[in-house]
Formats: C-alpha cells, structure tokens, sequence
C-alpha cells in the first residue's frame, strides 16, 4: 500500500514542479494536492494500525505524515491565498527530520536506496523553505525543475520497480541515485540562473498564488 502512495508521490510532485514553472493553473493544481494529501495521511494511519505495534513498522510508515501534510497544506493554501510563509517553515521542520529518516534507513533498515532517496526529499524540501518561507523569488524556476525531475526519479520510478518485482541491487542502486542527483542538480543550477523568468510567469506566480511543493 505504501508503495502506492509513493506512485501518487510522484506524481503530485511532477505536478508541483509544472505548477512552479507556470505551466499548471494553480487551482487545478491544488485539487490534485488535496487528493494526494488525503491518501499520504490515511495510508500510514492504515499501515500504523495493522502494524501490531511493531517499532520497525510503524517508524517506517511514519514517515509517509511528512508528505500528506505538506499536500494538505498546499491544497488548502493554494485554494483559498494563504501566504506560503507556513508551508515554507513546515517545509524547513521536513528537510531536518527527513535527515533522520536518512539516517534510519542507512542504518537500521539497511535500505541504502530509501537513504539516498530521503536525502533528495530533504534538498527538495530545503528549497521549498527557501522559495516560500524566506521568499527567494529567483530559485522558482530550479525549484521547479528540481521538483518535476524528483518526482520520476524519487516516486514514480522506484514505485513502479517496487510494485513490478523490479526493485533489486540497493548499493548499485543507491550509488547511481547519488551520482545522478550531484550531476543533474548541480547542473541545473547555472542552466537556471542563466534563463530568469520573465515578469508574469513562474517568479511571478510564485508570489501570486504561494506556490507549492
């Protein structure tokens, strides 16, 4: 069922980065939030509950609040104008304990992928507290490509080997995931900064409607 949810992951987050790019309406985007919301908090409440009261369990499921919240958050604020400064410090409290999650599953899970990839989660959510708690306008449009691009790499991809039997080699795995987000990300930076939007367009949106992760 997790994996599930991490499929609607995915997907949300593609959705979020073509939001912050200007090129998804900001309501029609925060309907899909409110879904993928509702769904992250009902499926680890489901998983914690059948998990007996197996630490391993439910510490693994826990994790899954991080992502509902967020969507919930984004939807509601995108819906009715709030200020992003909320998300944007909510989003700074996820990027510290997505850390932990990292950690765990380096550690105690021995899920070397899973570690790799909570660490993507915790840069991604670092830059959603830059752009919408400390309102660095500029970032939009990186954020924006950092979100879509996470979105396949962070849920779509690992969701679909996990559900098709696929998912297999964790330290190749984990390594080519290291590597392929210090070369991707940091190249996208100068790629970004060289290209500012204009007036009107993503900078522009994200002041507008509080834009979203």
């Amino acid at each position: 069922m997790g994996n599930v949810g991490l499929l609607f992951v995915g997907a949300v987050l593609f959705i979020n980065g073509l939001l912050l790019l200007g090129k998804v309406d900001a309501k029609a985007g925060a309907v899909f939030n409110l879904f993928v919301g509702a769904l992250q908090v009902l499926t680890p409440t489901y998983l914690i509950f059948i998990a007996a009261g197996n630490p391993a369990l439910i510490l693994a499921a826990s994790g899954i609040y991080l992502f509902g919240f967020t969507y919930l958050y984004v939807g509601i604020g995108l819906l009715t104008g709030l200020d992003s400064s909320g998300v944007g410090y909510y989003s700074l409290f996820v990027a510290i304990v997505a850390l932990g999650y990292s950690f765990v599953n380096f550690r105690l899970f021995r899920d070397y992928p899973f570690g790799v990839i909570w660490l993507y989660w915790a840069f991604l959510w670092f830059l959603f507290f830059l752009l919408l708690g400390l309102k660095i306008a500029h970032l939009t449009t990186y954020v924006g490509w950092v979100t879509a691009i996470q979105g396949w790499v962070t849920g779509v991809i690992p969701a679909f080997l996990l559900l098709s039997g696929y998912w297999r080699h964790p330290v190749e795995t984990a390594t080519a995931l290291a590597v392929f987000g210090v070369v991707v990300f940091g190249a996208l930076w100068p790629l970004t900064r060289r290209r500012r939007p204009a007036a009107g367009s993503s900078d522009a949106a994200a002041e507008s409607t509080g834009s979203t992760p």
